[in-house]
């Protein structure tokens, strides 16, 4: 692997999903974070400025933080619980590249009914056995501990429900983790409404991870995420200086 080349991608796609974050609205306050590993000192990420908007973040914004929760690389602070949940995961998860948190509308509000997505519709099929929830929340996450409870509860999965919290979502890519995020947060808005609008239809266990299977791969995911890259960068092509 040329680690320049792929150092490069990584921190274009990381500030491309910021941008993608804010697009879909998921940009509250200085709430949030996204992270993506460096392919060469795998104990140290890449992740956003504290206190900086999703929709102005470029590549030359991006830090470089290692597991002790030191900036190796950048001018701007950390956002520390954005360390201390991910500085966790990316421990206990060798597999995962890249992970996304953000407290979105219906993620949050879906998050407080503790309990999983229902296979209800295709796209909800990809969290199909394949997600988990984290009911212990007790505050800002600002204790080491309690990330590593969050990677427990994670386990295998491609993503976590934090009650009372929002929505985390980990892949083998940022194009996954993004990727992931959407998704989730469409299929709790999908959920809601239909939930308040009547009992929903669940599609049965055989067909559910049959579709799971379809539409729960990494590579389905980096299909899906290609077109939302395609526009953001024809958008807002500032975000690769």
């Amino acid at each position: 692997m040329n680690f320049e080349q792929e150092r490069q991608k990584r921190k274009e796609q990381l500030a491309g999903a910021f941008r993608i974050f804010s697009r879909f609205g998921f940009d509250e306050g200085n709430a949030g974070h996204i992270t993506v590993r460096d392919p060469e000192f795998e104990d140290h990420f890449w992740v956003n400025p504290y206190n900086m908007h999703f929709s102005l973040i470029r590549v030359s914004d991006l830090l470089l933080v290692n597991h002790e929760g030191e900036v190796v690389e950048g001018k701007h602070e950390v956002n520390k619980a954005g360390f201390t949940i991910h500085s966790e995961l990316h421990k206990a998860r060798p597999d995962v590249i890249a992970a996304a948190h953000a407290h979105s509308v219906y993620g949050k509000a879906f998050s407080t009914l503790g309990r999983l997505l229902d296979p209800i519709n295709q796209e909800a099929c990809a969290f199909y056995e394949h997600h988990s929830l984290f009911d212990d929340y007790t505050g800002v996450v600002h204790d080491l501990s309690e990330g590593q409870r969050i990677a427990e509860a994670l386990q295998m999965n491609k993503a976590v429900i934090l009650q009372n919290h929002g929505l985390l979502t980990v892949g083998g890519s940022i194009e996954e983790a993004v990727w992931w995020f959407i998704n989730m947060e469409r299929s709790c808005q999908i959920q809601l409404i239909a939930e308040a609008a009547g009992q929903p239809v669940f599609i049965n266990e055989k067909d559910a991870k049959h579709t799971a299977k379809q539409v729960g791969s990494p590579a389905e995911a980096k299909r899906c995420f290609a077109p939302i890259w395609g526009r953001i960068v024809n958008e807002q092509p500032d975000f690769l200086s």
